[in-house]
């Protein structure tokens, strides 16, 4: 009898983007290992699935480790990581110091864990990957939300730097998004001014990040680089 291939692991997928990608894998036959926050009906989703779901806060070091060690209770391979969990915090007054730790614990202090200490889980599978979802708005910059664009930057070079590093087996690379899904909430000002700042002005969904860790997951010559998914936004 064949053995199952290796899961992938996503991050943060309880919901949005994660979710989605978590459910196009699972569809395509590909077993999927999740971390979620909160508890959310994604979760349930995913796992009536099959996914094998694993709560987690990434906002400090020991959490960290200690979703590592779970994760290594339930497999003892991976065909791929996909560093999807996230936040979005704005600075506030008396507490700067508070959002710029916790957003560098959560976009660039659990990847680089995990990526250490799950490289040998990576290792076991015939072809290996990881993917950094970051953020279009570290090209520029941003003045409301200074801490989540440094800290989206920085996974930016981690990218880089794991890329040499496990290189030649296990292929590191980034997504770069910009407007992807509007919330509920979002009125129609706010989502016209919001289309107005790219070239090709559309709310493309979830599908162009799954075509994107698609596409770095069957690459065999992609390693070390970002994708912009942005439409068009440098060129306006």
């Amino acid at each position: 009898m064949a053995s199952s291939p290796a899961p992938v692991l996503i991050t943060g997928a309880s919901q949005r983007i994660g979710l989605y990608c978590a459910e196009r894998l699972l569809s395509e036959g590909q077993p999927v290992i999740i971390s979620y926050r909160s508890e959310r009906p994604g979760v349930e989703r995913l796992k009536a699935l099959g996914a094998i779901t694993v709560q987690a806060d990434f906002s400090s070091q020991e959490s960290v480790l200690s979703f590592i060690a779970q994760l290594k209770d339930r497999t003892d391979s991976l065909r791929a990581i996909v560093h999807n969990a996230s936040e979005w915090l704005a600075e506030t007054e008396g507490h700067e110091g508070d959002v710029f730790t916790r957003l560098i614990n959560v976009h660039m202090l659990a990847p680089y864990l995990i990526n250490l200490h799950c490289a040998g889980l990576l290792q076991r599978s015939e072809t290996a990957d990881i993917i950094h979802i970051g953020d279009d708005v570290t090209r520029k910059g941003s003045h409301k939300h200074i801490a989540y664009c440094a800290s989206k930057a920085g996974m930016d070079n981690l990218t880089l730097s794991f890329a040499a590093r496990f290189a030649p087996h296990i292929k590191v690379n980034g997504i770069a998004p910009a407007l992807l899904m509007f919330q509920p909430d979002d009125d129609a000002a706010y989502r016209a001014r919001t289309l107005a700042k790219s070239a090709l002005g559309i709310e493309p969904g979830p599908e162009v990040i799954y075509q994107s860790v698609r596409y770095l997951l069957d690459n065999p010559y992609v390693t070390g680089t970002t994708l912009t998914v942005n439409g068009g936004r440098h060129v306006k």
